[in-house]
């Protein structure tokens, strides 16, 4: 889920580092809150909702309204079709924090001001190290679907370079089956 804020300056976007974890391909990687569905998950909404609960604390009540549907995306790279949600953080919403250490290392917002600025950067993938388009703020590196998607989402103009894994992988997705994460 696409979470939002009215920063001093900018719309900012919570993002997370994902734990690092052994077996897990994203280790380490920027993201947003989200994850798999449940079998008791009514919707893929309420999944968005409780991933984001789950994760870093908030909840649908603090949010301004209920998270709008912003369509599905394929991160070829995991072999995945991602339910995208937007919502923004009401007023006085607690501030997002670390619920799931095991999932999450820590949470931070991002300007959409600094999406514009992508550096090209040597980042660890499983088909080896690769150069990538980044973002890079504070200490984080924001790449790969997460950064996309937030291009996408906010309407900045794709990087024809963007993806080396997605370009190679790239083809018709197949959308037919129903989305496994959100």
């Amino acid at each position: 889920m696409i979470v939002l804020r009215e920063g001093s300056h900018d719309v900012e976007a919570l993002l997370i580092e994902r734990a690092t974890r052994r077996n897990d391909r994203a280790s380490g990687q920027i993201a947003l809150p989200g994850g798999h569905v449940h079998s008791d998950d009514r919707s893929l909404r309420d999944t968005a909702v409780r991933e984001c609960a789950e994760e870093v604390g908030i909840r649908l009540a603090d949010l301004r309204g209920a998270p709008r549907f912003v369509g599905i995306e394929t991160a070829r790279a995991f072999s995945m079709d991602v339910a995208v949600f937007a919502a923004e953080l009401g007023a006085p919403a607690p501030g997002p924090t670390v619920y799931s250490p095991n999932e999450v290392a820590s949470v931070f917002w991002l300007p959409r001001s600094v999406l514009g600025r992508s550096e090209r950067v040597l980042r660890p993938t499983y088909r080896g190290e690769m150069e990538v388009p980044a973002v890079l703020y504070a200490d984080h590196v924001l790449w790969g679907f997460t950064r996309r998607l937030l291009l996408k989402f906010f309407g900045f103009p794709p990087d024809p370079g963007d993806d080396p894994v997605a370009r190679e992988l790239s083809g018709s997705p197949d959308l037919s089956g129903a989305p496994r994460m959100v």
